[in-house]
């Protein structure tokens, strides 16, 4: 997905793959942080218009600042140098407590982070837990119950393609704009600023840009279903141009409450990067299986290293489409098919770490189980 970008204060990147999944923690203060997260007020059963949407879930949408240090590229005259600049995101209220979930790119590091309410207060915010490889962050902020006003998480996998969405953010530094759309597609996979995939994502046509980072995509009932994340500009201008992304709400649920708990949220990791299997090369190259995934890298010291599993060795190229072949080859996973780099992402990132899964690897004709400890993703 060429020129990708985050909307935050960030620059953008494109997809590559990587694995993570669920995470240990205090059961009891997660638990806890679900309760809190679960009791915001039920919503109506029917669709609401665009300006009940908006009186509703406006004054629970707060602009989120932050103080950076970011790196200013080295010149022919001039060393690289450092400099202090003020990033701009959005966010949403989550509890009473006071918690916001927003992106980790919009508090990535930063230094007085402060929120801005609907109702023009300021207040300084605490950065509860970050994790970059869901791009997702909650702060905790001291203001007055008068001011919280809780969004509600939606259940994400209900999502359909059509469906209206409506984003509340603030773009370009203007505090609670929205703006309206559908739902494009479901089930993207996007980067992470870990460089990991993001599986899940739901992809939208309503217009956001760089300042909606952490701000909130509703449904037509008002409730979240993602977190506008990022925006694919074609790789020609720095704006929105039709294609924007959202992290789920299911993401959100189930990271959140250990950002709350423990201030990050472990992540499962078999430590390869596959590649989908191209049929022009599995034509000439006969000792590919019919479908899987091929792996092309393999992480020394990682999981699927200690469980012998082994790069393609060899760089082949058929009517202009390469790929590396020689090595192993994931056909399935706890005895499901896999057919592309997002089916293993989704498996992988459905364990915790120190579980152990069965692969069915496929190497020269020959088919073999693979068990795997899943390691906690660096």
């Amino acid at each position: 997905m060429a020129g990708a970008a985050i909307v935050g204060g960030l620059g953008g990147a494109a997809i590559v793959l990587a694995f993570g999944g669920s995470g240990g923690e205090s059961a009891s203060a997660a638990g806890e942080a679900r309760t809190a997260i679960a009791s915001t007020p039920p919503r109506p059963a029917h669709a609401l218009s665009p300006e009940a949407v908006y009186r509703s879930d406006a004054p629970g949408v707060v602009v989120i600042t932050a103080t950076q240090t970011q790196n200013v590229p080295a010149t022919l005259h001039t060393p690289e140098l450092k400099q202090q600049v003020r990033v701009l995101g959005s966010g949403f209220v989550i509890d009473r407590t006071g918690d916001i979930v927003t992106n980790e790119h919009v508090v990535q590091n930063g230094k007085d982070v402060t929120v801005g309410f609907s109702a023009g207060a300021t207040y300084a915010a605490k950065v509860l837990g970050t994790d970059p490889s869901t791009d997702l962050a909650v702060i905790r902020v001291n203001a007055p119950q008068s001011a919280l006003h809780p969004l509600s998480l939606a259940d994400s996998n209900k999502v359909e393609v059509g469906d209206t969405v409506y984003a509340i953010g603030n773009p370009f530094g203007l505090d609670r704009t929205m703006t309206a759309g559908i739902v494009s597609a479901v089930g993207r996979d996007i980067q992470s600023p870990s460089g990991s995939a993001i599986p899940k994502a739901i992809q939208t046509d309503a217009p956001i840009n760089h300042g909606n980072s952490g701000g909130p995509l509703l449904d037509d009932k008002g409730e979240v279903i993602g977190i506008n994340d990022q925006i694919d500009s074609g790789g020609t201008v720095n704006g929105n141009v039709g294609v924007g992304f959202a992290v789920a709400s299911n993401t959100a649920s189930t990271i959140v409450p250990r950002l709350i708990a423990i201030g990050h949220a472990p992540h499962a990791w078999l430590g390869v990067e596959v590649a989908p299997i191209d049929p022009q090369i599995a034509n000439v190259v006969h000792s590919i299986p019919a479908h899987g995934v091929l792996v092309v890298v393999v992480v020394r010291g990682s999981p699927a290293a200690r469980a012998g599993l082994r790069a393609g060795t060899r760089q082949i190229t058929v009517d202009g489409e390469s790929a590396l072949v020689g090595g192993d080859v994931i056909v399935s996973v706890a005895g499901k098919d896999i057919r592309s780099p997002a089916q293993l992402i989704d498996a992988v990132s459905a364990r915790r770490p120190g579980d152990t899964i069965s692969l069915e690897v496929s190497r020269n004709h020959h088919e073999r189980s693979v068990r795997v400890k899943l390691g906690n993703a660096p």
